[in-house]
């Protein structure tokens, strides 16, 4: 069960990270719309994305952020980086997702670049397996960081003290 994250105590930023043309034929000639991919996050272990779609590009950045603050996430971080390697898959997607040392920074492209960003996540390594569509991308990562968990949650899960992981 996801745990509902008040988008309103957080300093959130949001980053555009595709706009897309849409166009509809009819009858009279062709209607123009505009489909916007944004994420947004506090640089603080928090993410969501959303999408929009409207007549005016501003509209739809509009409506993606607002779609997007309603689908946040948490994400465990150990220091700088992810607690353990994962692998999101949606659609034709999937996303390689592993740790880094410290310093190393951000090896990722597009799309996963942003979301790492800003979720805070400083120093982790990703590779694109397959589609490279951005929704498909962005879905994908998101997916891979909801399956990561950290040291604390895996304890409680098997019924081990921390200490006794590590060893």
């Amino acid at each position: 069960m996801k745990k509902f994250i008040d988008p309103d105590k957080l300093e959130l930023e949001d980053n555009v990270v595709s706009i897309n043309r849409i166009t509809k034929v009819v009858k009279g000639g062709r209607r123009l719309r505009f489909a916007a991919l944004v994420v947004v996050g506090d640089k603080h272990g928090h993410v969501g994305f959303g999408t929009g779609k409207a007549q005016e590009v501003p509209e739809a950045i509009r409506k993606a952020v607002e779609a997007a603050r309603k689908n946040l996430i948490e994400v465990p971080i150990v220091g700088t980086t992810i607690p353990h390697e994962v692998l999101g898959t949606f659609g034709g997607g999937r996303i390689l997702l592993k740790p880094a040392e410290e310093g190393s920074g951000v090896a990722a492209g597009g799309a996963v670049r942003s979301v790492m960003e800003l979720a805070g996540i400083d120093d982790v390594t990703s590779k694109r397996l397959g589609s490279n569509t951005p929704i498909n991308v962005i879905r994908a990562t998101f997916k891979g960081l909801v399956e990561l968990k950290s040291a604390e949650e895996i304890s409680a899960l098997r019924g081990v003290s921390t200490q006794h992981l590590a060893e």
